[in-house]
C-alpha cells in the first residue's frame, strides 16, 4: 500500500479556482522578483547569477515547507548587507570562493532556522526590539545608499564607511563618468516617479526593462558605460560549498550574525503582513519555512534570504492563494534565466545602482521613527544609537551595538521596578496603591508593599533602598512589613541574600517581614537560601486577603 505525500501547509486544501489567480500572482511576484534579484547581488560583491538562483530555490523550498499561503522568500536588502560584511571579513580570493563562503553561510544559517524551530526558539528573532531593529535598518540603508556611488559614477571606491566614499569620490573627480551619473540619476528619478504616480507596474521592473532597452539601441556598453555581462544559460548543480580554506569559527559568527538580523526583520515584515491580511503567522514553524528555503539556496550557489516584503506584498495584492503563485513565480524566473539571460546582458551598472539607491531609501521607516519619538524618547535614543552603529561602525559592529542597546534597554527597564504602598477603600473590597486612590487608607499596624517586577542582581540595592525608605515612613505602632509578591516573577541567590539583609534590618526598626502571594519558582530560590527555616523564619502566605486577617490581630 502506498502511503499519502503529506501536502505541503501552503497548498493544503487547494481549490482549482485558484489556480487562474495564483499564476498571475506567480507572475506578478516574478516581475518584482527580477530587479531585486539583479541587483542585489552587487551589495555583497557578487555575480549577478547567484541573485537569480536566490530568488528560484527559495521560492520552491518556503512552498513546499513553510506553513504561510502567502509569504514569499527571497532576498533581503538589510540580510546582504549584513552578509557584505561578512564576506568583508572572511580570507577570499577570487569570485568563485566568494559565491561558495555565500552560499555556505546559506546553509548554516538555513540550519540554524531549523534548529531553533525544531527547539521552540522562534522568540529568539524577536530579540532585536523594533525600535532598535527599525534603527539599524535605518542606518543599513544609509550604508547601501553611500555604497551605490562607484556604480552611479563609473569610479572604483574601495574606501568603506559613511564619509570615506565621499572623499575619495572628490579626490577621483577627474575619473567621473558623466554619461553614468546622468542616466542613473534619469532611472533614480523615473523610480521615484512612478512610485508618486504609484504605477501597477513595479518600478524597478520598468527600470530594467528601459535600461535594456537603451543599452541595446544607444551601445551604452560602447559609450564606456559598465554593463552587467554575461549570464550563465543553465541552473547550477547541487553541490556542497568548499569551506576547507575558510575559519569555521568566523563563518559560524557571521551566519548568526546574518541569522538575527534576516530572521527577526524577516518575522517583523511576515507579523506585518499577517495583521493586514488576516492571518496568523507562527514564528517557530517560519523558522523551518525560511530554513529550507536557505538550504535550498545554498546548495545551488545562493546566499541567505527571508521573508521578502515585496514579493509578499505583490503576491497579496494580486490575490494570490496559495504558494503555488510561489512555484510559479519560481518557474517563470527559471524560464528567464534559461532563454532569455542574453537580454539581460546589457543591463547598465548605473541603472542597478539606481534601483539600490530607491530600494535604500524606502527601508528608511520614516512613519516608524515619527511613532518611536511621540511614544518614548528612551526608545528613539536607543534607535538613533543603532542607527550611528550600522553606518559608523560597520554592519558586523552594527549588529553587536544593536544587541548591546536591546540589553542595555531591558536592563535600563528592569533596574528600577516599579512599587507602591497599598490600602483598603473603605467599604469596597480588595487593596488598592496609596498614590492612585485618594480615599485609600494604609491598614493600622502593618505595611503592605509591592513590587511590580522581578528582584535580580541587578536591581536588588535598588529595591532594598526603596524597602527602607518605606520602612522608615511607617507610622510609630506599625508591627509588621508585608511583600505583596504578586508581581515578583523571578528572584536569584542575589536577592535572597538581600532579602535576609533586609529582615535583619527592618528587625532593627521594630518591623518583622512577611511575604504573601509567591510565585512557585521565587518561592523554591528562598526555600533553598533557608529564608523560611530556622528562629528567624519569614512567615509565607498564598494570599494576600489570608495575611492581612492572620496578622491584623496577631503581634510578632
Amino acid at each position: 500500500m502506498i502511503e499519502q505525500v503529506p501536502t505541503p501547509s501552503g497548498m493544503r486544501g487547494y481549490k482549482l479556482e485558484w489556480l487562474r489567480f495564483d499564476m498571475t500572482a506567480g507572475l506578478a511576484v516574478a516581475a518584482v522578483a527580477l530587479p531585486s534579484a539583479i541587483a542585489y547581488p552587487a551589495i555583497a560583491g557578487l555575480p549577478v547569477a547567484t541573485g537569480l538562483y536566490a530568488s528560484i530555490l527559495p521560492l520552491v523550498g518556503y512552498a513546499l515547507f513553510g506553513p504561510s499561503r502567502k509569504l514569499m522568500a527571497g532576498p533581503d536588502a538589510a540580510t546582504m548587507t549584513v552578509l557584505a560584511a561578512v564576506l568583508a571579513s572572511l580570507p577570499l580570493g577570487d569570485a568563485a570562493e566568494r559565491v561558495g563562503a555565500a552560499a555556505a553561510l546559506a546553509l548554516m544559517v538555513g540550519v540554524m532556522c531549523i534548529l531553533a524551530g525544531r527547539l521552540g526558539l522562534g522568540v529568539v528573532a524577536s530579540f532585536l526590539s523594533r525600535p532598535i531593529l527599525i534603527g539599524f535598518i535605518c542606518g543599513i540603508s544609509v550604508s547601501i545608499l553611500v555604497g551605490q556611488i562607484g556604480r552611479l559614477t563609473g569610479v572604483r571606491i574601495e574606501s568603506d564607511g559613511l564619509a570615506q566614499p565621499l572623499v575619495e569620490i572628490v579626490r577621483k573627480s577627474a575619473l567621473i563618468h558623466w554619461p553614468s551619473v546622468m542616466f542613473g540619476s534619469a532611472m533614480f528619478g523615473l523610480l521615484v516617479l512612478l512610485a508618486r504616480l504609484r504605477s501597477p507596474v513595479p518600478g524597478p521592473l520598468v527600470v530594467v526593462v528601459l535600461a535594456g532597452l537603451a543599452s541595446a539601441l544607444f551601445d551604452l556598453e560602447g559609450g564606456g558605460m559598465k554593463v552587467i555581462g554575461s549570464l550563465p544559460s543553465a541552473m547550477p548543480e547541487l553541490a556542497l560549498p568548499d569551506i576547507s580554506r575558510l575559519p569555521l569559527q568566523d563563518l559560524l559568527l557571521g551566519a548568526g550574525a546574518i541569522w538575527l538580523v534576516g530572521v527577526s526583520s524577516g518575522l517583523v515584515a511576515a507579523r506585518s503582513f499577517g495583521a493586514k491580511d488576516h492571518f496568523k503567522v507562527d514564528a517557530d514553524r517560519e523558522l523551518t519555512g525560511l530554513g529550507a528555503a536557505n538550504i535550498l539556496s545554498g546548495l545551488f550557489s545562493g546566499f541567505p534570504v527571508t521573508v521578502s516584503d515585496s514579493r509578499t506584498a505583490m503576491n497579496i495584492s494580486t490575490g494570490g492563494r496559495s504558494q503555488v503563485s510561489g512555484l510559479v513565480a519560481a518557474f517563470a524566473l527559471t524560464t528567464l534565466l534559461l532563454y532569455l539571460n542574453d537580454a539581460l546582458r546589457l543591463l547598465p551598472i548605473p541603472a542597478l545602482g539606481a534601483i539600490l539607491a530607491f530600494a535604500s531609501l524606502t527601508l528608511i521607516d520614516v512613519s516608524g521613527l515619527r511613532e518611536i519619538w511621540r511614544v518614548s524618547r528612551l526608545e528613539f535614543a536607543f534607535t538613533l544609537i543603532s542607527m550611528w552603529g550600522a553606518i559608523s561602525l560597520g554592519v558586523l559592529s552594527g549588529v553587536v551595538i544593536a544587541i548591546a542597546g536591546t540589553l542595555l534597554h531591558v536592563l535600563l527597564k528592569e533596574m528600577r521596578p516599579r512599587d507602591a504602598a497599598l490600602g483598603r477603600i473603605p467599604g469596597r473590597p480588595g487593596f488598592y496603591k496609596l498614590h492612585r486612590a485618594a480615599n485609600a487608607e494604609p491598614l493600622p499596624g502593618m505595611v503592605l508593599f509591592m513590587v511590580q517586577g522581578s528582584i535580580l542582581f541587578f536591581n536588588a540595592d535598588y529595591v532594598r533602598e526603596r524597602f527602607e525608605n518605606v520602612a522608615r515612613r511607617a507610622p510609630e505602632g506599625t508591627a509588621w512589613f508585608v511583600l505583596d509578591a504578586s508581581a515578583v516573577a523571578q528572584i536569584d541567590s542575589t536577592a535572597a541574600a538581600m532579602l535576609r539583609q533586609l529582615r535583619t534590618e527592618l528587625a532593627g526598626m521594630g518591623l518583622t517581614l512577611a511575604v504573601a502571594e509567591l510565585h512557585k519558582e521565587p518561592q523554591g530560590i528562598l526555600q533553598r537560601a533557608g529564608f523560611f527555616d530556622g528562629p528567624d523564619a519569614t512567615i509565607a502566605f498564598d494570599d494576600l486577603e489570608d495575611a492581612v486577617r492572620a496578622l491584623s490581630d496577631r503581634r510578632p
